[in-house]
This record gives structure tokens, sequence and C-alpha cells, in this order.
């Protein structure tokens, strides 16, 4: 699934989602490396910035091969700061390259819907321009705030993925083409902060 014409930047109500570039390696370095923003990663904070370095490599890799890819995600009034990244970009999932659902936001923009908003926006683009027939999303069990937002804007829980070798199996959740062309693409309350 390639786009002919790269994507433009996205305007949501309230987000700006854009093609990451190299000045955002100290944010994607900074929210990758919060212990906060990685509470229920297995692989914990990230530890240096030639690790965001590689991260973002793999990002703008797969912007110029598919011309779509996770987001940089700024507030519309001020795009200049980010709140996170997010989006969908073709990863191998159970053994076959499917489109995932991601997002990892500041904890100063927790609670307030952004994650929704942003996969709204992500799903619009894998189902209406992509023709994708399904969008996955990989989250751990505890990880419950994130599982609220997917539940929210409608995935289903599909099964599990042992995924971490030593831990209780990840947590598979699945989008159809079907029962996203049948379901309301309204914007849900926001999970609770700390939920």
């Amino acid at each position: 699934m390639t786009l002919q014409t790269p994507l433009a930047a996205i305007e949501t109500s309230r987000l700006l989602l854009r093609e990451p570039a190299a000045a955002d390696l100290a944010a994607i370095f900074e929210i990758h490396a919060d212990p906060i923003t990685n509470r229920f990663n297995p692989g914990g904070p990230m530890r240096s910035v030639q690790e965001a370095e590689v991260l973002l490599q793999g990002w703008l890799a797969h912007w110029r091969a598919q011309g779509y890819g996770y987001w940089a995600i700024a507030a519309r009034q001020q795009p200049e700061q980010l709140l996170g990244f997010g989006g969908i970009m073709a990863k191998p999932i159970e053994g076959q390259t499917g489109l995932n659902l991601y997002f990892r936001f500041r904890p100063q923009a927790w609670g307030q819907g952004y994650a929704s908003e942003m996969a709204l926006a992500a799903l619009a683009l894998a189902f209406e321009q992509l023709h994708a027939p399904a969008v996955l999303a990989v989250v751990r069990p505890a990880n419950m705030p994130s599982r609220k937002t997917l539940e929210r804007i409608g995935m289903r829980l599909k099964g599990s993925l042992a995924d971490v070798p030593g831990q209780a199996p990840s947590l598979l959740y699945e989008m159809g083409a079907r029962h996203y062309a049948n379901t309301p693409h309204t914007l849900p309350m926001p999970t609770p902060f700390g939920a």
C-alpha cells in the first residue's frame, strides 16, 4: 500500500500531523527516553540519541518508500511544539506485513483526546486513501489508557502476540475495512489522565 503522491500535512480540529524531520530528533529522544511515557514499554526508555536517530531514519525511509508513515504531532495553534508521534506504518505483525497504529505522547498531552483525534485521521488515511483491509495495534495488557483509546475509536481485541520473551503476551487490536465503514467517525470522550 503506497501513495502515488507523498502525503501532505494534515490538520484535524486541534492537531497538525506532518512528516517527521531531522529537526525533530531531540523531541523523539525526549519523548521516547521519558520513563513516564515508557512505563508500559517492555524495552524501557530509550537510552541514547543514537537510538532516536535510528528510529527517525526508519520512519523517514518508510515515508520515502510509501509516501506516508508516522507523523510528528503538534497543536495547530503551536506547530513548533511537538506533543508526540504516531500514525500508521506498514510493519510485520504476526508474520505478515500490515498497517500498525502507533502513538506516543508527552505526559502533558495526556487525557485531552489527542491520541483519538490523531488515530481517527490515521484510520481515515488507511481505509479511505490506502484502501487497507485492516489496521492493527499492539499494546501491553497493563496499558489501560492505550487500550481504552483503541476501544473508543472502534478497534476490537483480536488476540494476543507472544512478542516479549518471558513476559505476558501483548494484545492485538484490529479494525477491518467493513467495520470502519459501519463505525461513526466522531471523536470519542478522552481517556481520563492516568487511567
